[in-house]
């Protein structure tokens, strides 16, 4: 029986007293974990202790790096252009990829777009594309990496082996209260980013009431943390620290978002889903060098329109069939003359899980049918009788339960009176 390099027990403890682990320390951690030597209850404590006492910037660079190590690693070396990715932490009506990725593909540069499925209120890029007839969510490194060089872009789940510590630590984490911790939630995403082997990458950290952190600071420093390990592993890394107070466009849930989504591409959609769109496509492409491209005018000609198309039947998906559509809707009305003064993001999002366009479990089917439609948003008049939002849903027992999520989570006042103020969409740029 081998002999194991340190007792656990010793690393927890210097955790647990504000000490620093070293590099081999760290390593060994993270393999004696996925290898079972080390228990879930001994890890759990371990996390605990970082939650509460944090780690070094050479601590999480470490973890980031073990977890890699974990796994395997892809490359997109052979590949005749660059390659550029983007990772949101998620929100409430964020579909900002599907566009996206289309979006950026245009100009020559692959877009390997690893994505996931949604968790309580966030939505996940899976579920909504798998509103698609036909598609695809689950390719090989080899039909990835084809994709990525005939069609340029790809949008598919990440397989197993990258990074296969880190799916493990996530699921002790959820159940021991140390998600929210920085150093972990940060190595956890960069791993698997990392893992992918995209050249550049951009975040968009979100922050506000329907975010993953809601306060700005704490999203601040997720944002400076990620950004470092992504610099110190060699990959571009720049984030945008941006806005979910109120939700990102107007469709929240699945078949719904595809439909704004595509309403982008075609040149139209809400303005918020445009502007953050357009200013994550000319982030990605300028860490890839391309700073003089008219991201504006391959939204408004058909290029991503078509780049889209392309990239959704190379996954087996028909971009002109019909998306599902709920049996049952209920719709809300404005029960009085005024503007809409406020539209909270959380309220809205775990309603249209309620509906059934989220998951409480990762096993848990979704409904791609089910969400919300918003018909106003803040600083919109209205008028008594206005549709204000209309819920959908297969089951009409779930409107009662979707109700009371967003009872209070939007109001009317009088003209002049002062409109919920969120802040900009996006609030800041932190990178080289």
């Amino acid at each position: 029986m081998a002999v194991e390099a340190f007792d656990v027990v010793d690393l927890i403890r210097t955790k647990r007293d504000h000490g620093t682990l070293s590099t081999a320390q760290i390593d060994w951690l993270i393999d004696a974990y996925t290898r079972g030597y080390v228990a879930d209850e001994q890890m759990s404590a371990m996390t605990m202790a970082i939650f509460l006492n944090g780690m070094s910037r050479t601590e999480i660079r470490d973890m980031t790096m073990a977890m890699i190590a974990s796994g395997e690693r892809m490359s997109f070396d052979a590949l005749p252009m660059p390659t550029t990715d983007k990772h949101s932490t998620g929100g409430v009506g964020d579909k900002i990829t599907l566009p996206l990725m289309p979006l950026v593909a245009v100009f020559g540069v692959a877009v390997p777009q690893l994505s996931g499925r949604g968790l309580g209120h966030t939505g996940g890029t899976l579920d909504k594309l798998e509103s698609i007839p036909g598609w695809r969510a689950n390719l090989t490194n080899e039909e990835m990496f084809i994709q990525l060089r005939d069609h340029g872009g790809v949008i598919s789940a990440a397989g197993s082996g990258l990074a296969p510590a880190d799916g493990k630590l996530y699921a002790l984490r959820d159940i021991t209260g140390t998600v929210e911790a920085i150093p972990l939630i940060a190595s956890s995403i960069m791993s698997k980013k990392i893992a992918e082997g995209t050249g550049a990458l951009v975040l968009d950290v979100k922050f506000g009431s329907g975010a993953f952190l809601k306060d700005i600071e704490r999203s601040r420093e997720l944002a400076r943390t990620m950004v470092e390990l992504g610099e110190d592993a060699g990959v571009a890394t720049s984030a945008l620290l941006t806005n979910m107070n109120v939700p990102l466009g107007l469709a929240i849930g699945n078949a719904n978002e595809v439909r704004e989504s595509v309403e982008v591409l075609a040149g139209g959609g809400p303005a918020d889903i445009v502007e953050l769109t357009v200013a994550l496509a000319r982030e990605m492409l300028a860490l890839v060098g391309q700073t003089d491209v008219d991201v504006e005018a391959a939204l408004h000609d058909g290029r991503a329109m078509d780049k889209w198309r392309d990239v959704i039947r190379a996954q087996g998906g028909d971009p002109d069939a019909a998306l599902p559509v709920a049996r049952e809707t209920h719709t809300v009305v404005a029960d009085r003359d005024g503007v809409l003064v406020e539209q909270q993001a959380l309220p809205f999002g775990i309603g249209a899980w309620r509906l059934g366009a989220g998951r409480a479990r990762k096993q848990d089917p979704v409904q791609h049918a089910a969400g919300i439609d918003l018909h106003a948003k803040p600083g919109d008049v209205v008028t008594a009788g206005q549709p204000l939002f209309t819920l959908s849903a297969d089951e009409p027992e779930r409107f009662a339960r979707a109700l009371e999520a967003v009872e209070g989570a939007w109001r009317i006042g009088d003209v002049g009176e002062a409109v919920q103020d969120g802040g900009p969409l996006i609030a800041e740029r932190i990178g080289r």
